[in-house]
This record gives structure tokens, sequence and C-alpha cells, in this order.
């Protein structure tokens, strides 16, 4: 029977105070006395239980993955704790002696509060007392940190951001060490840094407690958390319903307001599994403590779905970096480690094992005690992949972050359509940006974020000043720039407001496809991109449609990137490459980032415009574009303007039409051949794309695509629901029943 502080109590009537000294017990030495109700309480009641305790006892005597996890955490620290204790006074920002130490403490903490709940070693709950005791006296010492920068201050970080993150994991390593304190020792520690530190990002930092935003997330976990273990009923109605109870901050706000139904966070993925810590954290010690709240219930199980949809945003293990995104956060991410663990534990999903194995690692909790045990008994099985459309928005309807992929495995062909919301202050000007991986790797890149986190000699580890005026600019990104400005002219604020719409969304078989628009990313100018991603018959090949339409009454320059990653190989047309000197592209809005390192004038010779290019994962990827009379390309390089090298150099062709008023851009990404330099043989490293045009008939839109061998194909699509479309080829009538279909038609 799992025991609580609030609402699930056992009267034992015995003559504990928690106001004495805590009863030592051979088995169990975790209950306490409420000082509101009089009736006694178990420690821990955060995230682990008395039953989840003991039976983590039994497994570390059992081999397996378990056990390991168990061995290995116990030597470390063991280690760790010889060394003298470390508290200094705080100084230094992300990334800096002061700041890493203090980090590295409540880490410690954490697994020694978890180690000594196993064990029942006293030097474990002696070290977490004894490292609380220095908190407690440098605490009430501490003003605003010295190295303040933004608007939610910290008085032990920078940040209060690092301060919430810190008191989430040392309330956790308080909770398992707490009975084995006394009185004074409790009284020494909760009133000289606990309580601080809860005050602290509470009531003295309103402005960030009541926010929706994930700093709002970690400080409501962390002051609800607190409330459980301090026996503070009112900090856990605060951390759920905001300082004035009212429901307009706070957790369950957030929960509404940062998700939409189908779990995809405002931020991206990147910051979703960030968030998801405290949010899942949080949730567990609220069902430990109070069920009948049923929060893992809550909005249709939106927690559920918000960990599933974090592990579905990845590609090859990592998170599609959209937004203020460091690329190399993926999959084992400890956040997501805790989140598969808790939603493993309360729906048994097999699937989601799969992940945890990836993971390559458990965690010691009861949860990921379960997620051991099964992994020990081999009943994982495939995690699906799925091609989605993941609404954005508290409605789910600002737009959609957009999937799709060849099939279900974690190496499959995925183009990613980013037509969602702003995202907040982390949020991009790239709606309805393009990104596209294959054979595992990223073909089309999204720069994510210029950061090099935690490395003091990078701008002190925050966002690099190149974050702003390069890599949350549109031209960083695959989509559409109009006039060298970038969508909403770059103010955060106004994309807020703004979203594009899902215009069209279709999972055939052997064709996904999506389409957008937003008419507000330029004043008079409306945008609408359809892509889609093709299985090609009997080939193990994808096509990626792209075509990207403006709309507008005057004239305007369109510019369309496309970023890539690999080496280039060679065009089928003449260009002049800048070998000697190199200039600009432009003056602002990104443009004076990017080195011009060749260009191509206006031609038109031929019917497209092809450039070849390879990746690292030894493919061949040719993208052809049709050509019109007026059709630039340039080719450019991240770099320029930036004397402190803080830009990686990548690469791009750009598609760009001046002085026009309605253009399209239509392209076909191929992926084609091998390379393979170890047995030194090179296959189909040519494009087998003979001509590409767009047409539309009536409701009915359609790529025809020819190839050398004189195979013909069209992806044929409308947004007429529940109508049957036809269209006329050659004379030959095709019926389209669905939205969309690939039709292979005779040779000629």
């Amino acid at each position: 029977m799992k025991l609580s502080k609030f609402n699930r109590y056992v009267v034992l009537g015995l003559a504990i105070s928690y106001v004495g000294i805590a009863p030592v017990s051979s088995a169990y030495a975790g209950q306490l006395l409420s000082k509101n109700t009089q009736q006694l309480v178990e420690h821990p009641n955060l995230v682990n239980t008395f039953e989840d305790v003991m039976a983590m006892r039994e497994a570390i005597k059992v081999s397996g993955r378990f056990q390991t996890e168990f061995l290995n955490k116990q030597a470390r620290l063991d280690k760790a704790i010889e060394q003298p204790l470390n508290v200094p006074y705080p100084k230094d920002a992300g990334g800096g002696y002061t700041h890493e130490v203090h980090k590295n403490n409540y880490r410690l903490m954490y697994d020694a509060g978890i180690l000594y709940q196993i064990t029942q070693d006293p030097k474990y709950a002696n070290y977490v007392k004894d490292v609380l005791f220095e908190y407690a006296k440098l605490y009430p010492t501490l003003s605003l940190h010295p190295e303040v920068k933004s608007s939610n201050p910290g008085q032990l970080f920078w940040q209060g951001l690092n301060e919430a993150v810190w008191l989430v994991h040392t309330i956790q390593a308080y909770d398992a060490v707490l009975p084995h304190l006394s009185e004074s020792e409790r009284e020494t520690i909760e009133k000289g840094v606990l309580e601080p530190v809860a005050l602290f990002l509470s009531e003295e930092s309103p402005q960030t407690f009541n926010k929706v935003h994930n700093h709002g997330t970690w400080a409501t976990c962390a002051v609800g958390m607190t409330g459980y273990v301090l026996d503070k009923p009112e900090w856990v109605e605060k951390a759920l319903y905001g300082l004035d109870k009212s429901g307009t901050g706070g957790f369950m706000r957030q929960l509404d307001e940062l998700f939409s139904p189908n779990g995809y966070y405002n931020e991206g993925p990147y910051y979703q599994r960030y968030a998801l810590m405290p949010f899942v954290t949080f949730a567990k010690a609220i069902e430990n403590n109070q069920p009948e709240r049923k929060i893992f219930e809550y909005r249709d199980q939106v927690l559920l779905k918000a960990i599933n949809t974090t592990a579905q945003l990845s590609y090859n293990g990592l998170f599609f970096p959209i937004n203020d995104a460091i690329k190399d956060k993926g999959i084992d991410t400890i956040e997501l480690v805790h989140g598969i663990a808790i939603a493993y534990g309360i729906t048994g999903e097999t699937g989601l094992l799969d992940i945890a194995k990836q993971q390559g690692r458990v965690i010691l909790t009861g949860d990921g005690l379960q997620v051991a045990k099964a992994l020990d008994k081999g009943q994982e099985t495939d995690y699906q992949f799925k091609t989605q459309a993941f609404g954005d928005g508290a409605s789910g309807n600002e737009g959609a972050f957009v999937v799709l992929r060849s099939d279900s495995s974690k190496k499959a062909s995925v183009v990613t359509f980013k037509a969602t919301s702003q995202g907040l202050g982390h949020g991009h000007f790239d709606k309805m940006g393009l990104s596209f991986y294959d054979n595992g790797a990223e073909i089309l890149t999204d720069y994510g974020a210029a950061r090099f986190l935690n490395v003091v000699a990078k701008f002190g580890g925050r966002y690099l000043p190149e974050n702003d005026s390069y890599a949350q600019q549109t031209v960083a990104h695959n989509t559409l720039v109009v006039d060298e400005t970038s969508h909403f002219d770059g103010i955060t604020e106004v994309g807020n407001q703004h979203h594009p719409k899902l215009e069209l969304f279709a999972n055939d078989k052997q064709v996904k496809l999506a389409s957008a628009s937003i008419d507000t990313a330029y004043q008079g100018v409306g945008l609408t991109r359809t892509t889609a991603l093709v299985a090609v018959p009997e080939e193990n090949i994808d096509w990626v449609i792209d075509i990207f339409a403006a709309q507008s009454k005057t004239q305007h320059q369109y510019d369309l990137p496309f970023h890539y990653s690999g080496h280039f190989i060679e065009a089928n047309f003449d260009y002049q490459a800048h070998a000697e000197s190199l200039n600009a592209l432009g003056t602002k809005s990104g443009y004076q980032h990017l080195w011009l390192t060749a260009q191509a004038q206006p031609s038109d010779e031929q019917q497209i415009r092809k450039i070849t290019w390879l990746n690292d994962n030894g493919r061949f990827y040719s993208l052809n574009a049709v050509n019109s009379p007026n059709l630039e390309v340039l080719f450019t390089r991240a770099g320029a303007n930036d004397p402190n090298f803080n830009l990686r150099e990548d690469k791009a062709f750009i598609l760009r039409a001046k002085g026009q008023t309605d253009y399209q851009f239509v392209s076909l990404l191929e992926a084609h051949g091998e390379y393979n330099p170890s047995k030194e043989y090179t296959l189909k490293s040519k494009s087998s794309i003979k001509s590409l045009s767009y047409e539309q008939q009536g409701a009915v839109h359609m790529v025809y695509v020819e190839r050398d061998d004189n195979s013909q194909f069209v992806i044929a699509y409308h947004n007429q629901s529940g109508q049957s479309q036809s269209f006329v080829v050659d004379g030959h009538t095709y019926a389209l029943n669905q939205t969309v279909k690939l039709f292979k038609l005779a040779k000629k």
C-alpha cells in the first residue's frame, strides 16, 4: 500500500513527532509525523516510494541492468564523496567554475540520497546533510548573482532557472535522507536553505513563477515538490495554480497552454525534452501524494503523449534541431530517460523499451527498475516512428510540425516541415522551413542554435550574438525570404501573434504530403508551400517534391535557400566561382553572415537546374529545380562578418528570382547512388531526373517527372475533401480518388 503525505496517511498511534528525533528501524526509518495532520507520513514521497525502495534493495542483489547501474553509480559516488566539501561563493556564469561546482553538488546529493535509501548506509545520508549544512550557511548571505544577464535572475546561479533545477534535485535528496536527521538538523537545513530557495523562486520571483514558459515549469516543480516534503500544502497549491491560486499561473496552466493535444511542446523538440523533466517529475510526485488528481489522465493523458512525442521528434537518435536547439541532443538525454521510464511504468508499452534500450542506461527509481527488468527479459518491441502532423498551440490549431517518414524505422527517409507557431523567445523566423534526413544523416540542414553550451570562452556559454543576427533569421533556414528581410521583420512579439495554416496533410503508402500557407510573414505577400516524400516504386530511393509559391500584387525579390550537408560534386549549368575574394551576400537579416562563393546568372538553356552533392553517409543527392529565364543560383557559405569564428561554415544553394509578383519554385530532391572509398567503388553518381514540371488542372495539382530511362511519374493531389477528381496526361484520363497518389505512366 502506498503511503503519502497529504491524502493517504497511515495512523500508527506511535508517539513519534515530526519535531522530534526520527525513529531507527532496521527495515525502514521513513515515517515522520505530520505537523499539520498529526499523522505518519512516509519518506521518500516524491518520485520513489517505500515500495519502490524495497524493490530496489532486492534488485541490487540480482545480476542485471539495475545492479550494474547501481554498482557503477556507487563506485563513482564513493570516490566523489571522499573529496573535501566544496560549496563556493557563486561568481561565474554558465559553464564557469562555481556554476559547475554547484551543479555537481546537486547531482552528487541526488545520487547519495538514492543510495542511502537502497543501501541504508548512513555515510550517504551524512554526505547530503553535510553539504546542505554548507548551503545553509552560504545561502542567507547571497544577493542576486553578479553575472545576472536575464529577466529571471538567480542567487546561487546566474539564472533563476538553474536555481530551480538545483532545488528539484536537492529536495529529492533531502526527501530520501530526511528520516535520518534530527530535529535540529532538519531545522538548520530547512530554514537555512530549502525554504529560502523555494520562497525566492516563488514569492520573490513572481514574473517567472507565474510565467507560461519552461523557466516557470522548473520553478513550480521545485516549489511544489518542496511543499510535499516540508509538509506545506499551501506551496503545493501555489505551484499548481499560481501564486494567487487562481489558475492564471502555475503548473496546471502550463500543462494547458504549453502542449498541444497531441503532446507537441510550443518551443520545439529541444526545449520539449528539457521541459519534460520538471513536468514528469512533478507529475510523478503529485501521483504519489495525491492520486485523486489523476494527473497523468489530465487533458486526455497529455503528459504521456508528450513523452511519446518527444521520442517521435527525433531521427537516428537525435532531436530535430528547430528553434534554439543544440544539435547534439538526442533521445539518450537524461530528461527523456526519466520520461520513458515513467511512461513505461504507467502504460507497460513495450515499444518504449526499444527507446530505453537505445538510450543505453537505466535510472535508480522504481520505474527505472521496471524498465531494467523488462529489458533483461528481452521484452522490448520495435518502436514505431510515424508520419504525423503535430498540431501546435493549446488547441492544436496554430499550425503544425509535420514529420513525413518513408517507414517506421529509425533510419528511414524523413522530411520535417515546420509550419508551427513562433515558439516564444526561442523561436526562429522560418515559417514553413524544410529539412530532409536520409540513410541516418541530415541532408537538408537546419542551423539550430548559435551557442557553445557552457563553454565560457564562447560568450560565457550563452547564446552567441550570431544567434540573433544569423541563426534565428529566415535566410539561415530552408524557407522563402522576401526582399532580404526575415519573416515578421525579425520581431518575436509579432511572430508570436501569427502562424501558418496547415491546408493539407496526407499519409498515403507511397506519398506523404503536407501543404501550409501564411499571409502575415510579409505585408502584401502570401506564401504557400507543399512538400511530399515519395517512395519510388521498386527502388530503394525517395524523392522530396517541393512547391513553394509566393503571391503578391507588387514586385519583390524571392530567395529560396537549401542548406545542405556534404561536398559539392557538380552542376549542369555554368557558374562563376569567387575563388580569389569573397563578399558578404547582403548587409542585414543574416545575409551579412553569408559569403557569396559562386553564382549563376539567369538562363533558359536547361529545363531544370541540377545541383549534386555527396553526403558523408555515402549517398549522392541532387536538387532538380524547374528553370525559368529569371532564375539565378547563388552558392553561399556561412562565416562572413564573424571575427570570432562563432558560426559553422554551413553551405547553401539559394534560388533567386528578382522583380517578380507571383512566383513558384518547383524542385525535386533525389537520393541516388553510393560512394564507398574503402572498397573503391562508386554507383549511380548521376541524377536520373530528365525533366520536371508542374501544372494545375482544376482542383488537381500535378508534378510531372521523367527519368533518363524514359519512365514517367505523376504526383497528383487535391484538397477537395471527400471528392473524386481526374486529370489528363497525353490524352489519357486518370482518376484521383484520394487526396494524393503516385501514378507511374507508360514509358514513351
